[in-house]
């Protein structure tokens, strides 16, 4: 039973690998830019958000259609029963001839002249809120760019620890065939040689585990910019320039005039404004003018009635004015005001906290080039020290444990110093998210 397990899973392993190979692997090497592109043109969240801004200037058009008139018609056809004409006290009646068929046809037109503001109130507030809706495909665009940007950068990351880990292999296997030849001469004990292959098989084992790491952070890129799951992106980091010279001040201007989250909350500001002149609005009188026109037969108000048809025409100007609203809308209004304080104190509060991610995002870019000179440094010294127990063990003077700790002293130095690096570039990006400029 055990033996069939085991065949039909290495069967399925075959097929698997069968199945992975057949699929055509395409190498993409891309920019940032690049990426940014095809994230416009694929990106599902993108293309939904930009659906959404369609439909939200559809309905700034649909509200300016208050200004336009309004035009009714109506025809109907009747079948008339004959009337009848009955004394006060019911004694008596006679019959009143009315003809069989009816008809009615009625047109009307109506122009609001004057609304109290109410309707240039709601066209400005669908405006606003189409502006809102721009403003929210936007963020969701720089918070996809930022994500593509992390995953990018963790790309390439992994891209590079890789080549250390393909570099540190290649120095043990060297060093290893250096150790069976001196085991073979007697200067080197089978000890050294099989702790020396742990290390060689923990090496692969963390590559294997970065190779993974780089697929999966693939896929999720591949998956983001709508591409095949086939591909494979190579980093291009040529168009990357890095601009240090900035202040906390330059960068906290250039959050207010293009930071999402600030421009949202003055949207906001401007909503709850409009909300209030619509409110308000509801307090004065509306002027409209009409025109009717009635065509209907027969002329039943004659007895007997008369089997013709009549025509009118009727036009001139109509106030309505609802006087409840006097005491009705204070409470609307109130409950606006309040709205218009909490936008502003909303906005305060974002300003601030804008502010505050700019300088401790700044800090950190600071610090990251700090890191970079100390990790540097670090590498520098692992690898002389490295190198210098390496001879010492080469010529007996030290220990295998010795030479295992510089070895695994000089690959962390050399991750680390890779990890700072990548580190500056996020901070970079970080600030521009930040400040709506990414």
């Amino acid at each position: 039973m055990r033996k069939t397990y085991f065949l039909i899973a290495a069967l399925s392993g075959v097929l698997c690998v069968n199945a992975v190979c057949s699929q055509s692997v395409e190498k993409k090497k891309l920019t940032i830019e690049q990426m940014f592109e095809l994230a416009e043109q694929n990106n599902s969240s993108i293309k939904a958000h930009r659906l959404q801004q369609k439909q939200a200037y559809q309905e700034v058009k649909v509200a300016k259609n208050g200004y336009l008139p309004s035009i009714n018609a109506s025809l109907s056809f009747s079948y008339n029963g004959d009337g009848m004409i009955i004394d006060r006290d019911f004694g008596s009646y006679f019959k009143a001839e009315i003809p069989d068929f009816g008809n009615n046809f009625a047109v009307e037109v109506s122009q609001i002249v004057y609304s109290g503001g109410a309707t240039s109130a709601n066209v400005r507030l669908s405006e606003l809120k189409a502006q809102m809706t721009s403003l929210d495909a936007e963020l969701n665009r720089q918070e996809i760019r930022f994500l593509i940007i992390g995953n990018y950068l963790e790309l390439c990351k992994l891209e590079n620890q890789l080549k250390v880990f393909d570099t540190n292999i290649a120095q043990t296997e060297r060093i290893l065939k250096d150790m069976h030849v001196r085991h073979n001469q007697g200067t080197a004990l089978h000890n050294d040689i099989t702790r020396y292959e742990l290390l060689l098989q923990d090496l692969k084992y963390s590559k294997t585990t970065l190779q993974n790491n780089k697929q999966i952070i693939n896929n999720q890129l591949t998956s983001t910019l709508g591409l095949s799951e086939a591909t494979i992106i190579e980093p291009d980091t040529s168009d990357i320039k890095l601009l240090s010279d900035k202040s906390a001040e330059q960068w906290q201007k250039e959050a207010i005039l293009s930071a999402i989250p600030i421009k949202l909350a003055a949207a906001r500001i401007q909503i709850n404004e409009q909300k209030k002149k619509l409110s308000y609005s509801y307090r004065l009188p509306k002027v409209a003018l009409f025109a009717t026109n009635n065509l209907i037969g027969p002329i039943t108000m004659e007895i007997p009635a008369i089997d013709k048809n009549f025509n009118c025409f009727v036009a001139g100007i109509g106030i309505t004015y609802n006087f409840d609203n006097l005491y009705k809308s204070g409470r609307q209004l109130s409950s606006d005001r309040l709205g218009i304080m909490k936008a502003r104190q909303d906005m305060t509060t974002t300003e601030e906290e804008i502010k505050l991610a700019i300088q401790s995002a700044l800090i950190k870019y600071q610090e990251s080039y700090s890191l970079l000179q100390t990790k540097e440094k670090s590498l520098e010294l692992a690898s002389e020290n490295y190198n210098i127990v390496y001879y010492r063990y080469a010529n007996d003077l030290a220990l295998i444990t010795d030479l295992l700790d510089a070895s695994s002293q000089k690959i962390d130095a050399e991750l680390q110093v890779v990890i700072a690096r990548i580190n500056i570039l996020f901070n970079y990006f970080k600030l521009h998210y930040i400040s709506g400029t990414l």
